[in-house]
């Protein structure tokens, strides 16, 4: 016995480390994430660990250069499941760009450690920003200007500068990740009118208070064509949209339209003339045309999107569902209901009634019914008799010569148990057998219920 006591704890010994090794699983649950050079913010991870092994305190830790948080330590019981968001700011100069991987390390207190590792994206502030703008024309009056943040980065303030040859202006926003700000500039046609076409530098100063950078696009100054869109929208179950683009210069210029649609008008949308590019975003389409209009030419661009065709589709659908129903109904409808009674000597009691509603003229109506097991029937009844009870297969059945068409029969009868019943009690459904024209049909009621909670009511005598 002694010799087995010490097997058993140097079993036990040995055991220990794999039974109390750390055990954690990690989920990412953020994506994309950005660490943008020099402004001081944190590049910030969600994660969602599960420990499946000992309780314990976990602490993060890296030997390549970053400052992490959470600093000190979390508590994960076993099993349990945190939510944590881990974030990295590199301590000194990084010379990395583009995507990085980096491993860290999750010690706990009494479990030992664990090594992971995380990606993420190095850009600088030139890297995070562009911007560009429309082409300037030289008739125009304004021209839009936009910002775009390309990644997953919150520049909570901007102060941005443009220049450009055409216009000068300062803005100040904020920047969310992947957020896009458009600018619409009025235009002075003195400043530009000695400039000849082709593209010019867009320069956007920024400063986001703790860095500073400088991001060029490009603006198109074109020629002098001169292209006018008309835009006309008429009908409502047949919507018309009629873009005319007439070129009224003297070059030939290439003409993009756009028109979008949503997933469900698209079904019910034709063109003319098809378009040449079609793009999906999210539940909206988008329909482009790129053609070149010549001198005098005029391109018209018809969409028609045609809400009759469902429109009649539904009320078709509609028109047979009610006809189906209509003709397809039977010709004796059974409903079958229960309700509690109170019986004088405190047995279990209920009340079955059966409703008969001929939609047609039947004859030789036999309507069936089962006693569900354990209760017995108290044979009085306040309508019509069964014409037959059978005790041994616990049926009831009653005959009727025939029923005319809207004509309405109720037959009830009582059944009592000494067994209380708890929760809900079920009735078997009842069968009725009739002839129409010549032959046979069958119908069958709904199944009844009865639940502890239902409204009770006094037995008739």
């Amino acid at each position: 016995m002694k010799k087995m006591f010490i097997l058993l704890l140097f079993f036990s010994l040995l055991a220990l480390p794999t039974v109390f090794a750390i055990n954690l699983d990690l989920e990412k649950q953020s994506l994309n994430e950005v660490l943008v050079l020099d402004t001081g913010k944190p590049v910030i991870f969600d994660l969602k660990i599960t420990n499946n092994g000992a309780a314990d305190n976990f602490e993060f830790y890296n030997l390549l250069g970053f400052s992490m948080f959470p600093v000190g330590t979390i508590s994960i019981g076993s099993g349990a499941t945190k939510d944590v968001s881990l974030g990295l700011v590199p301590l000194g100069e990084i010379k990395e760009r583009g995507f990085y991987t980096f491993s860290y390390f999750i010690r706990g207190t009494d479990t030992g450690q664990q090594q992971e590792t995380l990606t993420f994206n190095i850009v600088e502030i030139g890297d995070a920003i562009i911007i560009g703008s429309g082409d300037v024309d030289p008739e125009s009056g304004s021209i839009e200007v936009f910002i775009r943040n390309r990644v997953n980065f919150d520049f909570e303030v901007v102060d941005v500068e443009f220049s450009s040859a055409f216009f000068d202006f300062e803005e100040s926003f904020s920047l969310g990740p992947n957020e896009r700000r458009n600018f619409t500039v009025q235009l002075n046609q003195e400043d530009f009118k000695q400039l000849g076409a082709g593209f010019y530098t867009l320069v956007a100063n920024i400063d986001t208070g703790t860095v500073d950078g400088r991001v060029e696009g490009v603006i198109k100054f074109v020629e002098k064509d001169l292209v006018t869109t008309t835009r006309k929208n008429y009908g409502f179950f047949i919507n018309t949209q009629v873009i005319e683009k007439k070129n009224e210069g003297n070059t030939v210029e290439s003409s993009e339209t756009v028109v979008k649609k949503n997933i469900l008008s698209r079904l019910f949308t034709s063109f003319s003339p098809e378009p040449d590019v079609v793009e999906r975003e999210g539940g909206t389409i988008f329909y482009s045309w790129i053609r070149d209009v010549g001198p005098g030419e005029t391109l018209e661009i018809r969409v028609k999107t045609n809400w009759i065709f469902p429109f009649v589709v539904i009320l078709f659908i509609v028109a047979i569902v009610i006809l189906a129903k209509k003709y397809k109904g039977t010709n004796l409808v059974l409903k079958k209901r229960v309700s509690f009674v109170k019986a004088k000597g405190g047995e279990f009691a209920l009340k079955v009634s059966i409703l008969l509603n001929a939609k047609n003229y039947v004859e030789r109506v036999n309507v069936i019914d089962r006693l569900p097991p354990l209760v017995k029937i108290y044979e009085r009844f306040g309508g019509d008799e069964p014409t037959r009870i059978d005790h041994k297969n616990r049926r009831l059945e009653w005959n009727f010569e025939k029923l005319e068409a809207g004509e309405t029969r109720v037959i009830s009868y009582i059944i009592y148990s000494k067994i209380g019943v708890i929760g809900k009690f079920a009735l078997p459904t009842a069968t009725a057998v009739f002839e129409r024209e010549g032959v046979i049909h069958e119908s069958e009621s709904n199944r009844a219920f009865f639940v502890a909670e239902q409204r009770k009511k006094d037995i008739e005598d």
